[in-house]
């Protein structure tokens, strides 16, 4: 298995004979809106441009997995790009209706907790909840999702989440040996954080049983936490050791 690391969320998943496209936020750098104006410096997004080395990998996309409809994991030119290419998406069921009208190939939609065949193996959807507090309800359903592919390591998307119950059993019972989560401890001007903030960054990394992937970092003008403060943190903690931080574009080879 091979991960491609591309921009804040957006990712492939490479194996023997697919490559898992998650979250295409895949327009030019300063093509949305900010999404803070005073909590964080106001700055159109994605604050970064999208790799050179993205268009290699994505040239060879045969399905997508969509987490929720926010903009920064899946844009005007994700969405373009997958109805382009007739791409086979799978989503949250509560998704659904939303995305066929965008005129997406939408080939699966998952409940939580429901166990689906995908790919020769499983997929199930965890719950995700986006952000402390009551911001999480206005932001909306997000579903993370555990994937057990054959002759592939488990991995699990936790997706835009705080640590939760379920993310805590999904770390403990299901054991992942790969788990993706989003640390740029995001906010907007008002409200509490909507991603994990640090303290829980490193409950996540505790609890985690295998390796982590760090994403969701130094994309959008809205998420505070840098890689270099995540490192330090991890590093203060012991547990840098366990924790890939991948630069845009960077590609983690994983061994079965």
């Amino acid at each position: 298995m091979r991960i491609h690391h591309l921009r804040n969320a957006t990712m492939a998943i490479e194996t023997w004979d697919t490559v898992i496209l998650i979250d295409p936020m895949l327009g030019p750098k300063g093509t949305m809106p900010t999404f803070t104006y005073f909590r964080f410096k106001a700055q159109k997004n994605p604050i970064v441009a999208l790799p050179d080395a993205s268009n290699a990998i994505l040239d060879k996309v045969t399905h997508c997995l969509i987490t929720h409809k926010h903009p920064d994991h899946i844009d005007a030119a994700g969405e373009a790009f997958l109805t382009a290419n007739n791409i086979p998406v799978t989503c949250s069921i509560r998704d659904e209706a939303f995305f066929k009208k965008k005129g997406l190939n939408v080939v699966q939609a998952i409940d939580y907790w429901k166990r689906i065949p995908f790919l020769g193996g499983y997929i199930e959807g965890i719950p995700a909840r986006h952000g402390y507090g009551f911001v999480a309800k206005p932001m909306g359903n997000v579903m993370g999702y555990y994937l057990e592919l054959p002759e592939q390591k488990s991995i699990y998307l936790s997706s835009d989440t705080i640590y939760t119950d379920d993310v805590d059993k999904v770390l403990r019972e299901y054991k992942p040996a790969i788990s993706v989560a989003a640390c740029g401890s995001a906010q907007l001007d008002i409200f509490k954080p909507l991603l994990m903030h640090m303290e829980d960054i490193i409950r996540f990394v505790k609890h985690a049983p295998g390796e982590i992937i760090a994403n969701h970092l130094e994309a959008v003008n809205h998420c505070p936490t840098t890689r270099d403060a995540l490192r330090e943190r991890l590093k203060k903690e012991a547990l840098l050791n366990k924790v890939f931080i991948p630069e845009d574009g960077e590609v983690i080879a994983f061994t079965s």
